[in-house]
Formats: C-alpha cells, structure tokens, sequence
C-alpha cells in the first residue's frame, strides 16, 4: 500500500474503488498504479526487489516525521505514508530527491520505476500491455498492431520518408 501511494505521487491515477486509500485519485484515468509500478518495482531485474521492504519502512518513518513537524494527525488504519494527504505525500517526496538530501538516489530510483511502469510498461511486453489497456501506452497515443502483428506508422514525424527501405528488407521487417 505504501509503494502503491508512492507510485500515485509520482504519477497520479484515479481511485481503483471509492475507499481506495493508496491512490489519492487527483487524476482522471489510471496513473503509476494502475499501469503497474509495483510490479515493475518488484522485478529481480530492477535490482531493488530486496530493497522494497526497508524503503517502505524509511518511507513510513519520513511520513511519521512529516506528520509531526506539520502538526498532522495520521490514521493508524493505514500505513503512515498513506495515511498522509495528497499535497503531503507530494511536499515529502519533493523533499526526499531534493539536491543534497542524503537518501535521495534511493527516492530517484523508486520514482524512475513509476515513470518507466507508466511510460513503457517496462514490466510486460508492449503487446501484453496493449491487451491489458495499458493506461500510460494509451495516454501517449500508441496504437494497436496491424493485423500481422507488426507495428507501422504511416505518418512519418517529418512529414517525409527519412530513408528507403533497404531492398533486403523480408516481409517481417527484418534485413535477410
């Protein structure tokens, strides 16, 4: 849940059901949540899988100390970085990957997974993640395979073709 609330700071989602408490819902459609950030963060190829446990347990105590300083009143329900407001939640971790502050390439590196998560859906293939409704891979436009299975784009950025298809080009786009 603490991860979870810490992906929506990054890139916010709408709520997944009304009580939802780890996604603030700031936003209209899915966000890091939803796009699958925790399970990015959770990879072995990401190399902080192992980290997880003692970055929620930082992560809570910044909250409990961010709570204090302001003088907020955090539920016990739910974990203390959760319990935390939306603007909190965002001053805190603006305040963690600050310049200088000591911790600060342990938070960078979290929030790079909720990025990438969103951005790429690092964790899946971009086809498993077009099936799934990828909320990130929608937001930026990209669209579904042609019927082969193969992705063209037809509108070149520039207005024109950049190069000609090399003539050893197979039908499957790969050179022979």
């Amino acid at each position: 849940m603490t991860l979870e609330a810490f992906a929506d700071t990054i890139v916010p989602g709408e709520k997944r059901w009304p009580g939802d408490r780890a996604v603030a819902g700031i936003s209209p459609g899915g966000g890091a949540v939803a796009a699958g950030a925790v399970d990015l963060m959770r990879t072995e190829a990401g190399g902080m899988a192992s980290s997880l446990p003692d970055l929620v347990k930082a992560l809570n105590q910044h909250a409990e100390g961010h709570a204090e300083r302001n003088r907020l009143s955090l539920d016990p329900a739910v974990p203390p970085f959760v319990a935390l407001p939306a603007r909190d939640r965002a001053t805190l971790v603006a305040d963690l990957v600050r310049p200088g502050h000591p911790e600060k390439f342990l938070w960078v590196g979290l929030a790079i997974f909720s990025n990438m998560a969103f951005d790429t859906g690092a964790h899946l293939s971009t086809t498993q993640a077009m099936d799934a409704g990828h909320p990130g891979l929608a937001a930026l436009g990209y669209t579904r395979p042609d019927g082969d299975g193969l992705w063209r784009f037809p509108d070149f950025s520039y207005r024109r073709t950049l190069a000609k298809l090399h003539p050893g080009t197979t039908a499957t786009g790969s050179p022979e």
